[in-house]
């Protein structure tokens, strides 16, 4: 018997997001979700290594690489709709919860424990980091877009922003403190300290 659920996952990259907005490049899942597990695996080292919580960043950017992994089966419902209305954030919820279930039924049956583990969290601190890595992720399409002369993502630029401030995640905000100008920068600026020392 062959079993689907990879080649499903493979399909992340045709599910573009930001349906409702006019973007100057496209981001489907699939980039967004490896960008995703790239911030949660630093917020989880910043944890462990600087706030010294029993943290693993393995497990934490396994569960953001498939964080959206239902979308394969719902596509990406745009975000102004689905946190319209309590009712309709938790029908959502249910539908995405009954996508992830059919994704783990294309699994043999001695692989879906561990595969329900990375889909379903249940360690509360590594479901933290990935909603927190997943809005920065959000945070950094809208500059690159700002950077692009876009003002169509303004609005969610800033929306996004503040609610990143708002957090008590100790991670998110060293890595706000410590990276996030970077994002910014264009090429030139992010190398010009090593163009320096190259000079000296």
């Amino acid at each position: 018997m062959s079993h689907t659920f990879f080649p499903l996952i493979a399909r992340m990259r045709y599910i573009n997001r930001w349906g409702l907005m006019r973007n100057t490049q496209t981001e489907n899942v699939q980039e967004h979700s490896h960008m995703v597990a790239v911030l949660a695996h630093a917020l989880a080292v910043i944890e462990r290594d600087q706030f010294h919580q029993p943290i693993d960043p393995g497990e934490v950017a396994v569960a953001a690489l498939y964080h959206d992994a239902g979308e394969i089966l719902t596509g990406d419902l745009p975000t102004p709709i689905k946190y319209h209305s309590p009712e309709l954030q938790a029908a959502y919820q249910a539908v995405e919860r009954m996508a992830e279930e059919r994704l783990l039924s294309k699994l043999p049956c001695e692989l879906r424990p561990t595969y329900a583990e990375i889909l379903h969290p249940t360690d509360p601190m590594v479901h933290q980091l990935v909603k927190a890595a997943d809005k920065l992720s959000a945070y950094l399409k809208c500059v690159e877009e700002w950077k692009a002369g876009n003002r169509e993502f303004l609005t969610a630029k800033e929306e996004i922003f503040s609610w990143l401030q708002q957090q008590s995640c100790l991670s998110l905000q060293y890595f706000m403190t410590h990276f996030l100008a970077g994002f910014e920068q264009n090429l030139d600026e992010l190398q010009q300290e090593d163009r320096k020392d190259l000079l000296l």
